[in-house]
């Protein structure tokens, strides 16, 4: 075996365990050891409403079938819908107002195919919506939202 020969030995031999060592992906598949399970932890999500409304927006509805695809793989014990409204206009009309936009993501919540839960609804209306300078706290105009997961 001549000089040139070894040195084209040496230097392929070392190539071939260099891309060896950047080998990333796992036999079987780029994402075959790539797997995270479900943590099943409670998720409590906040949809958003323009004011004098109980209508979900796009974004709320996303948020929520986002919310409902992460449950999926969990049992739902419980789906928590606490209505909220700001401190503009009446107490009365603002309770109302957040008794509609808890129906509204209850509603929608269903539709995403949620597994079934227990569900535990209540509106605040505009308590607790004014600081202690008096002032209307913003974005009080929303539904908080918390799932109650444990593994199945």
């Amino acid at each position: 075996m001549g000089l040139g020969t070894k040195t084209w030995t040496i230097a392929a031999l070392g190539a071939g365990l260099a891309l060896a060592g950047c080998a990333t992906a796992p036999p079987g598949g780029a994402r075959a050891k790539i797997e995270t399970p479900a943590a099943c932890e409670d998720l409590t999500v906040h949809i958003y409403f323009e004011p004098e409304s109980a209508e979900v927006t796009d974004e709320g509805r996303a948020v929520l079938s986002q919310a409902a695809s992460s449950a999926k793989a969990c049992k739902v014990e419980r789906v928590k819908v606490l209505g909220l409204a700001d401190a503009v206009g009446a107490p009365a009309a603002n309770l109302e107002l957040s008794k509609q936009r808890v129906a509204s993501v209850t509603r929608t919540l269903i539709a995403t195919g949620l597994p079934a839960g227990e569900f535990d609804l209540a509106a605040a209306g505009q308590q607790g919506a004014v600081n202690q300078e008096g002032e209307a706290r913003p974005l009080r105009r929303r539904a908080d939202v918390t799932l109650e997961l444990t593994p199945p």
